[in-house]
């Protein structure tokens, strides 16, 4: 006899690669039709794939016929020869205290018991997974809540197979194909009465609207949603890597104590790694280069800068994103208040995002940890390690014919720079600027304040009080990643060259 459910859904779990010999598996087992098929199935998979099964069950403390479900599941665990875990819980109680709705509460309380379970069972070798009984007609009502709440791709995308160690090997099921395995099995489970009501906004969706539809307009609606659902699920995970490579070349994270990233902070290579471990507290985006690219990615870039700043993505709509993109096209200085405490202020083509609004930009950016204010004297040959900004090593040459030549075919270097070191007329300093810093200009000796010269460049504020410079007394040698003295310059009767190199920090690199 042709087993087609079970044949369906071990060819869905292959594809997915969902399961792997050795892994550890807790299998919700609410004792209802789809967590029975589902347990049901596993079992006997399990005979075929060398994996260990659990079951569990979490008890809600709601329903008053809730203790005879867990009975039953029990008792299926017993007959199966399967490990059984049951965890009790309140989660009207915890609804109450985080302030959810019941249904987040009790999904919430399910995965804690699961993962709980799971750290207790497990052996050194196994990985662990939780494996969930959502089908086909959940991930079509999950499409239609998101579309009609207003969602994008990733809403549409609906329930995946796979999210982190989550797997759903009966995502591919519709209901009636479960209660039909069942029933050819003679499997019985319980009813939960909740289900039957409107009470949730799902259960409306699945009474009403995707009857209607199955019966009425399509009755392969569901399985032309769960295609739809994949198409839109590839799409997102190619717009995705874009988005991660255009937040790479137009994002700077900063995160808390910048100061012990040796060679400072840069952009996580892909979604939800951390830079050195930790989190970004603000973000440096370069508004002019991002507005540049085509708007479905730029808005993509955005909604990553929030995320990366805030684990909770719910209240963060197009219209954040939407104020986000006004905010870096206006001209001038402007604040932004955003959800979860973050907030976005501008500054010429830089958009800085921060994730405590009650707390000052320059806090949050690490502008005002140990290296604000610090003066380094420079004594060649040495390293200075300059929090947040990177290393700067210190070398004396001997200025000779083939470096003069060498010199002519060095292409522009903007954090590699060589000085007159007998021009410099005091101990040269790393410092922050100070009233009456100026640099020279050009051949004619001509000068011009600091201050005036980051204006013109368009340096944001933040930046200009708290970035080092390279100064002989109040005549500035350089301002790294712009422009060195023309007083300084190597010439031919030069006897000691100064080089100067910076590398890492936000300046990300040495080019």
């Amino acid at each position: 006899m042709k087993d087609t459910v079970y044949d369906k859904v071990k060819n869905y779990i292959m594809k997915h690669h969902m399961i792997e010999a050795g892994d550890l598996i807790a299998v919700g087992v609410s004792g209802g039709a789809d967590s029975v098929c589902l347990l049901h199935l596993m079992h006997r998979l399990s005979g075929e794939i060398a994996y260990r099964l659990i079951a569990v069950h979490v008890n809600h403390g709601v329903r008053v016929e809730a203790a005879e479900d867990a009975a039953y599941a029990q008792r299926l665990c017993e007959e199966w020869k399967i490990p059984f875990f049951l965890r009790n819980v309140d989660m009207n109680g915890y609804a109450a205290e985080y302030k959810l709705s019941s249904e987040e509460a009790g999904r919430q309380l399910r995965y804690q018991a699961f993962e709980e379970v799971l750290r207790q069972q497990r052996k050194k070798e196994e990985h662990c997974k939780i494996a969930v009984a959502h089908n086909a007609e959940d991930r079509a009502e999950t499409m239609l809540f998101h579309l009609f709440r207003g969602s994008g791709i990733r809403g549409l995308s609906s329930i995946q197979p796979i999210r982190e160690n989550v797997i759903r090997p009966i995502l591919c099921l519709e209901r009636s194909e479960i209660e039909a395995y069942l029933a050819g099995r003679r499997l019985k489970y319980c009813q939960d009465s909740t289900n039957e009501t409107d009470a949730y906004t799902r259960n409306k969706i699945r009474h009403h609207i995707l009857a209607y539809a199955k019966q009425e307009i399509c009755s392969g609606a569901v399985t032309h949603m769960g295609e739809l659902a994949d198409i839109l699920s590839e799409t997102e995970g190619y717009l995705n890597k874009q988005a991660w490579r255009l937040y790479g070349m137009c994002v700077e994270e900063v995160a808390i104590g910048e100061a012990d990233c040796e060679g400072g902070c840069r952009a996580p290579e892909s979604p939800g790694s951390t830079v050195y471990g930790q989190q970004p507290v603000c973000l440096r985006i370069d508004g002019a280069k991002l507005l540049m690219q085509d708007p479905v990615m730029y808005r993509k870039v955005l909604l990553l800068c929030m995320e990366r700043l805030t684990p909770h993505r719910k209240d963060i709509t197009g219209q954040h994103i939407a104020d986000l993109v006004r905010l870096i096209a206006k001209s001038g200085s402007k604040e932004l208040s955003l959800p979860h405490g973050m907030k976005a202020y501008k500054e010429y083509d830089l958009l800085i995002l921060c994730k405590n609004a009650g707390e000052s930009i320059e806090a949050q950016t690490g502008m005002c940890g140990d290296a604000m204010g610090k003066v380094y004297t420079v004594e060649p040959p040495m390293e200075i390690y300059v929090p947040g900004e990177g290393t700067y090593t210190f070398t004396l040459l001997a200025n000779n014919d083939k470096f003069c030549e060498k010199q002519q075919n060095i292409p522009e270097n903007r954090y590699t720079k060589w000085f007159d070191y007998d021009k410099i007329t005091t101990t040269a300093l790393l410092r922050t600027r100070q009233p009456g810093d100026y640099l020279t200009i050009d051949g004619a000796l001509h000068t011009k304040s600091v201050k005036q010269y980051m204006i013109n460049e368009k340096i944001p504020k933040l930046q200009r009080d708290n970035m080092h410079i390279l100064v002989d007394g109040a005549h500035v040698l350089w301002i790294p990643g712009y422009r060195i003295s023309e007083r300084y310059k190597v010439e031919e009767s030069t006897k000691r060259i100064l080089q100067v190199r910076l590398r890492g920090g936000r300046h990300g690199g040495t080019n």
